[in-house]
């Protein structure tokens, strides 16, 4: 499948595209500075480009089957690179007729807040309220644009993401009520779900959490 995947250099992105190319899929990876990426295959294709710049993502876009965004920032970074990024997506989508669109958010706010109640204190307290609001936040408005967009879209939400290996085992769907949570799981296990919804139906239109 003709695949693009947004925040390619990213942690989960990285994975995204490492694993998609082990899988036989054509990959574009549009990037802002393709010197980050440090992958290179045949079936590789690296466009350069910004999310924020909506007339760029179309190029790109055209002959696309599914859509992998796994766009951010770093917590402290104050932005809607989220939200207007996917917007910008979004547009492109529906501009070249791709409607697929599997999306990485989280867990920890809107609906899913509950699970917060199984992580420690000072990330529940201190970490949530003051260091990830605006990211939460940002996140929410992406979430919002995803659900009114008519695509055919799958929301990734991941607990706490690690480095840790790709282990295909993992709780996936689950309430926010869901108890015993370990709140945290590999980048490459949620590059791993990500990959099965670009043409599973099991999640289609719903917000699935991540988490061992």
């Amino acid at each position: 499948m003709k695949l693009i995947i947004f925040g390619a250099t990213g942690g989960t992105g990285k994975q995204l595209t490492e694993q998609a190319l082990e899988q036989g899929h054509i990959v574009t990876a549009f990037v802002r500075d393709p010197s980050r990426l440090g992958i290179m295959h045949s079936n590789l294709n690296i466009v350069k480009g910004d999310v924020m710049d909506a007339a760029s993502i179309i190029p790109a876009m055209q002959g696309q089957e599914a859509v992998l965004c796994a766009i951010g920032s770093p917590a402290n970074k104050i932005g809607t690179i989220r939200s207007t990024g996917t917007k910008n997506i979004i547009q492109a989508m529906k501009a070249t007729g791709v409607k697929r669109l599997v999306c990485q958010t989280s867990l920890g706010y809107g609906d899913s807040k509950k699970t917060l109640d199984q992580t420690p204190f000072i990330f529940k307290y201190i970490i949530v309220p003051f260091i990830l609001k605006k990211g939460f936040a940002d996140h929410a408005l992406q979430e919002e644009y995803i659900k009114l967009s008519q695509l055919d879209w799958v929301i990734a939400r991941p607990a706490n993401l690690t480095d840790g290996a790709l282990t295909h085992s993992y709780k996936k769907g689950f309430s926010a009520a869901e108890k015993q949570l370990k709140m945290k799981i590999s980048r490459a296990d949620v590059a791993d779900f990500m990959l099965g919804q670009i043409s599973e139906n099991t999640y289609l239109r719903k917000t699935a959490g991540l988490s061992y």
